[in-house]
């Protein structure tokens, strides 16, 4: 029994060890959740809203360190704009990596669409094919099919046929013959 429990409990060397680290734990992201918000960032990054909230924001700011006494500003480097630069530089290194990760999620459902695409064209050029097939097997059939006039002529010619067959050679039947 000891040797047993030995085995289950050495690890096996067809199969990778879990590492556990009690000390660092990771967050946990839902990667959909995620790219959804980069899509809403990015797409709200790209609309005259947003030129027109950070221009108000960068004029205010702009307008505050500029005009307002030297103790109450956020910048107070006369006319270097530090941190606005930074903020302006923060945000624009965390808009970079979202919006190419908008792109991709784009890419994805683009690629999937292409799929889908080839997919229902190849169906559709499947059933075109068939019922190509289908009305040239009619035609070859319609023109095994008697049509009306052909029908008439052969009524028309069985019917002299009769007609000779009774002597009389006329359309409506025989004659009774003079005595004589």
């Amino acid at each position: 029994m000891a040797r047993e429990r030995r085995r289950t409990r050495s690890p096996r060397l067809d199969q990778p060890r879990e590492v556990r680290r009690a000390l660092i734990t990771r967050p946990q992201v839902d990667p959909d959740a995620f790219a959804k918000f980069a899509e809403r960032f990015a797409r709200f990054m790209g609309t005259a809203r947003f030129l027109v909230y950070m221009t108000v924001f960068v004029l205010l700011w702009w307008g505050w360190n500029t005009f307002a006494p030297t103790t109450a500003q956020f910048d107070p480097k006369a006319l270097n704009y530090t941190l606005l630069t930074l903020i302006l530089s923060l945000q624009a290194s965390y808009a970079a990596p979202l919006i190419l990760l908008a792109q991709n999620r784009q890419d994805d459902r683009d690629r999937v669409l292409g799929e889908q695409d080839r997919a229902r064209d190849e169906r559709n050029l499947a059933d075109t094919e068939y019922l190509t097939r289908e009305v040239a097997s009619l035609r070859i059939a319609l023109r095994e099919v008697a049509t009306r006039d052909f029908v008439r002529s052969e009524l028309r010619a069985l019917l002299e046929e009769l007609d000779e067959r009774d002597g009389t050679g006329h359309p409506d039947g025989p004659r009774d013959r003079p005595a004589g």
